[in-house]
């Protein structure tokens, strides 16, 4: 859905950009100026990132993520954990594979 702006909210950037004084009518071939500078002011949404809350590795190996089994086999010895002072981090965990397939994503369609 393209972002809809009001006339009275195109109108107000205009004058507050200077391009305008209060009264007068925007120039067609400056509308698109102002709308972008709008778009600008909109808060972007944030991509979620995965991030775990909570990462508990126990003796062996055992690994639980947000508070389930991490489902995968795991090779304990090469476990790699880094701590913050605020005790978020980041671990780095070894998965053993017979076979890796990695997918690129469809390429998006231009419309």
């Amino acid at each position: 859905m393209p972002p809809a702006f009001t006339d009275d909210q195109i109108t107000a950037k205009a004058a507050q950009l200077g391009l305008i004084s209060d009264g007068e009518e925007l120039p067609r071939h400056r509308r698109s100026k102002v709308v972008a500078a709008l778009l600008q002011e909109r808060p972007r949404p944030v991509a979620a990132s995965p991030v775990a809350g909570r990462i508990v590795i126990q003796p062996g190996g055992a690994v639980e993520v947000d508070g389930r089994p991490f489902p995968w086999l795991v090779q304990a010895d090469l476990i790699e954990v880094t701590l913050q002072p605020d005790g978020a981090g980041m671990v780095r965990l070894t998965l053993p594979a017979r076979s890796i397939q990695i997918l690129e994503p469809a390429p998006e369609s231009e419309s």
